[in-house]
């Protein structure tokens, strides 16, 4: 990427609860403040994006799902002057209520919250999607009635490797590795790796090294510790670590839902973001990558902070505030992983911050 493209952040946020949609921003490299140069609400409720490259022409392109029931997914080229254009049609995903995507083997790939379910769709030369090649459907469900009757796909991803497709299921609790066909877009399960009852995993995120994985759970807040093997394509766990402070009162007015976890690029340090508690939490890493270590929770700079976000530098660690519709950014500590808070910008219902 060229230096003006690394300064460019995109910002997702909920049209139905008053969003821009998607939004372009410059950030400074010396302050890590974002500004916003300009949005679009061309697909409702992007919640989610991802930056990729047109495999014809080398463009960057941006990726957004549209979380509504019907569930769609849309491409845009990024203007000169910053403006999103859609590139090509906004495709069903054939399934409701996707919450992540991310590209992998000439696909793009969702997470379908609402049906339970994984879509690949093909990636053209130019960057726009085709019609959906493959659906993914899981099964099962878990012990909380209310939150776990049935699948929830919340997160997919590829892993170091390339070689494997991971999916996070919120509702069965458990992890399931796929393959993918680069051919023909199909995705084939190869193994499911359970974890806790009700603890529903949400997110996961790789160590640099690529030998472990730490997938944050929503309905309890812990970290479970995995290692990954690429060669099999096993997820083993190893344990899990609590990522709020001994004092948190769980039976609080206010439950407290984690929403996203951060590996630092040096493998020192983990960040989760806490909805809820409405914090940041820093958990240290030991050399093994097995021990985690919870070492602060600061304030998120807003309220209910679906989103975290660290820069490509690793000095800036930027939360999409959802309910106080605000993104505000913090400057890491180096030696401490301890983020500080630098400064907010309006983004009403933020939903996350992705960098170019």
């Amino acid at each position: 990427m060229g230096a003006d493209e690394e300064k460019r952040a995109f910002i997702g946020s909920f049209t139905s609860a008053g969003g821009l949609g998607i939004s372009v921003a410059a950030v400074d490299r010396d302050t890590g403040a974002p500004s916003v140069l300009a949005s679009t609400d061309a697909v409702a409720d992007p919640s989610f994006l991802a930056v990729g490259r047109a495999p014809g022409t080398g463009a960057p392109v941006l990726y957004a799902v549209s979380e509504t029931s019907d569930g769609a997914a849309a491409a845009f080229g990024i203007d000169d002057d910053g403006t999103p254009r859609l590139i090509g049609e906004v495709r069903p995903v054939g399934g409701g209520g996707p919450t992540h995507l991310a590209l992998a083997a000439g696909s793009l790939l969702t997470a379908n919250y609402g049906s339970g379910s994984v879509t690949a769709l093909p990636v053209r030369d130019d960057g726009s999607l085709g019609q959906a090649a493959g659906v993914l459907r899981h099964e099962g469900r878990g012990p909380d009635d209310g939150r776990q009757a049935g699948p929830h796909a919340h997160q997919v991803l590829a892993d170091p490797s390339g070689d494997w497709v991971l999916s996070v299921d919120l509702g069965t609790d458990s992890v399931r590795v796929c393959v993918l066909d680069p051919a023909t877009g199909s995705l084939r399960l190869h193994n499911e790796t359970a974890l806790r009852p009700g603890t529903g995993p949400r997110h996961l995120a790789f160590h640099p090294s690529g030998g472990h994985a730490y997938v944050l759970n929503e309905l309890e807040p812990t970290v479970t510790v995995c290692r990954w093997d690429a060669a099999g394509g096993v997820l083993e766990p190893l344990g899990e670590t609590q990522v709020l402070p001994q004092d948190y009162d769980e039976g609080a007015a206010v439950r407290t839902y984690p929403s996203e976890v951060v590996v630092s690029h040096d493998g020192r340090f983990l960040w989760t973001a806490n909805r809820g508690h409405d914090s940041i939490s820093v958990l240290t890493l030991d050399e093994t990558a097995e021990k985690l270590a919870l070492a602060a929770a600061v304030g998120c700079g807003g309220r209910w902070p679906r989103d975290l976000t660290l820069d490509p530098t690793g000095q800036w660690l930027y939360a999409a505030n959802e309910h106080s519709g605000n993104v505000s950014w913090f400057a890491v500590d180096a030696e401490t992983g301890i983020p500080a808070h630098a400064g907010s910008i309006e983004v009403p219902a933020a939903s996350c911050v992705v960098f170019a």
